[in-house]
């Protein structure tokens, strides 16, 4: 569970004040007259430009109807322009002393819920009892797989994901068939991802290193993955993208512990070349090393040790 609530609002109370697209929030001053300072432990770095602001909010789509979770609310920035588009807004937060003042920016609005804590540490359904809802968030760099994941796996799924992310991380999402990562392949088992926008580092205060993307992400109404060879398979491609730089025949037979003739068998059944590298498999073709391996070695007694 997190740290702490505070709710705001009754579900579905809503202000019709909308924030203008050229507001700008004076994160410095704010930062200053509460006693704050970006905490590089969490990977602060708030996002200040309007235009962009703007950007992460249209790529949601967001109606009137709709519940947003919003992971990383920081200071309100983002939150102002989810409130006033969305229905309720479900703003999560780990940063307890940046609570106050996400509390007097939003202040306005009588549709937003505040929660304090790690939401790693929350079920997707403890926060939302809406059936249908988005995600929208600005993740920390240092914690993007691992918040990918848990929102991908999650057994309440949002409708779209837009997450501002670094943009070298955006790439890895998304990149094609032939250069995909473990990352690239667990988002889409669960959706379809994609680029909205880049943006500029000088967009954020502080400004990072590294410019960041805005990326969608349309979840599948089922996964790519039949559900009962879920595991199976990211057992597989972990043991794949193990030691990146072997062949299959290496990689699975030391990720699995297969010997290395069994697992060219493997490879072979499938019309896959053993000599080949985890990243230049498609999802479908990883899809067919899962459900062949599953038919080998599906019980626990047939497993290899």
């Amino acid at each position: 569970m997190g740290d702490g609530l505070f709710p705001l609002a009754a579900p579905g109370e809503r202000s019709m004040d909308h924030p203008l697209d050229s507001e700008r929030l004076d994160i410095p001053r704010l930062i200053k007259e509460y006693g704050l300072k970006p905490n590089k432990g969490l990977g602060q770095n708030f996002l200040i430009d309007p235009h962009y602001l703007s950007s992460v909010a249209d790529a949601g789509e967001i109606s009137d109807q709709d519940t947003v979770l919003e992971i990383g609310a920081g200071i309100g920035n983002l939150t102002r322009f989810l409130v006033s588009r969305a229905q309720r807004v479900v703003a999560v937060e780990i940063d307890a002393d940046l609570i106050p003042v996400l509390i007097e920016v939003t202040k306005k609005y009588s549709n937003i819920e505040i929660i304090q804590g790690d939401i790693l540490g929350f079920e997707i359904e403890e926060l939302i009892a809406s059936p249908t809802f988005l995600v929208i968030a600005n993740i920390p760099y240092y914690i993007t797989s691992k918040i990918i994941r848990h929102l991908m796996t999650s057994k309440m799924k949002p409708q779209r994901v837009i997450l501002t992310i670094q943009k070298e991380v955006a790439d890895r999402i998304c990149a094609p068939d032939g250069k995909s990562s473990l990352l690239s392949l667990s988002v889409r088992v669960f959706g379809d991802p994609s680029i909205v926008t880049k943006i500029p580092a000088g967009a954020f205060y502080p400004a990072p290193k590294v410019d960041s993307a805005i990326v969608r992400i349309d979840m599948l109404s089922s996964p790519m993955i039949p559900a009962r060879h879920l595991e199976t398979f990211f057992y597989l491609a972990k043991a794949g993208f193990s030691q990146k730089r072997k062949n299959l025949r290496n990689s699975l037979s030391a990720g699995t512990g297969l010997d290395k003739k069994s697992t060219e068998e493997l490879l072979r059944s499938v019309d896959i070349d053993h000599n080949r590298r985890a990243e230049t498999l498609s999802l479908k073709e990883w899809k067919s090393v899962t459900r062949e391996y599953t038919e080998k070695y599906s019980r626990e007694d047939k497993r290899p040790n």
